[in-house]
């Protein structure tokens, strides 16, 4: 009986991974394709990556993607990281409360929080464009750079910063030769989430975003009706990015800790 319960759960697993990943699959396989069409293959060809790269508001869409990605991932790392030391230090009941102020972004519908931050822009009077796009991003990275950084603070023997203090450290010295370098880790890995979060992101870029000013979600999102297997492309680029970027953010951990095991041992 358990066998065959075995046996059962496995397919189902499988099922669940053809579903998810079948259609990716099909996406990258007909970005290749030599002619229009989304249901034949008639030939290996890159014509449509080079047609791509020769539409100038695809490359704009690009463009405004790759900047409001890396500058949210940079403001949100800095600002999430020492949120998340400063919360360390502090009493149990605002830790706890920040905390689940933190997690309402993450929990809440992606909708909810896109309506509420277009209608705090629009109370503000003001205007919608890149700027507000960036911001929104910024508001969403912030969490999920937090929950990374959080857990390994915790791990953190909290007598380090006031041996530090001790040893003559001023506050920023001990945040940054001590804490920081601790985990270091951990806070890549939150960057790196909140670069994938904000390259991809559909629903709070929509809402937030003005005219003249699109994404590549955005981008794919007013083309998807017509029959253009350039977007085929760009969502291939899309695929491409975000696998590399869950690539490295399994691997480096994995590579880390290996090292670690290994000086372990040498020593």
């Amino acid at each position: 009986m358990k066998q065959k319960r075995g046996i059962l759960s496995k397919i189902y697993f499988a099922l669940i991974m053809v579903f998810f990943y079948v259609p990716i699959v099909y996406v990258v396989f007909f970005s290749f394709n030599s002619s229009k069409s989304l249901s034949k293959f008639t030939g290996f060809s890159l014509k449509w990556y080079q047609a791509m790269f020769a539409n100038r508001s695809i490359m704009e869409a690009i463009w405004y993607t790759v900047l409001c990605a890396v500058i949210a991932t940079i403001v949100s790392t800095i600002v999430g990281t020492i949120t998340a030391i400063g919360l360390s230090k502090n009493r149990k009941v605002i830790r706890e409360l920040v905390t689940q102020v933190n997690n309402l972004p993450m929990l809440n519908p992606e909708i909810v929080t896109a309506i509420g931050l277009m209608l705090f822009f629009t109370s503000l009077r003001i205007q919608t464009g890149f700027t507000t796009m960036v911001l929104a991003h910024i508001a969403f990275c912030i969490p999920y750079v937090m929950l990374s950084v959080t857990p390994r603070l915790r791990q953190l023997d909290p007598n380090l910063s006031d041996a530090a203090l001790d040893l003559g450290c001023t506050p920023w010295q001990a945040m940054t030769k001590v804490i920081i370098p601790q985990i270091k880790g951990s806070i890549v890995a939150g960057a790196l989430v909140a670069f994938s979060m904000s390259f991809d992101d559909f629903v709070i870029s929509m809402f937030t975003t003005g005219p003249g000013v699109s994404n590549i979600s955005i981008y794919v999102y007013s083309n998807v009706k017509r029959v253009n297997p350039t977007i085929n492309a760009l969502s291939a680029i899309i695929v491409y990015v975000i696998t590399i970027v869950l690539i490295i953010v399994n691997v480096v951990p994995m590579l880390r800790e290996r090292k670690q095991k290994k000086e372990v041992l040498d020593a």
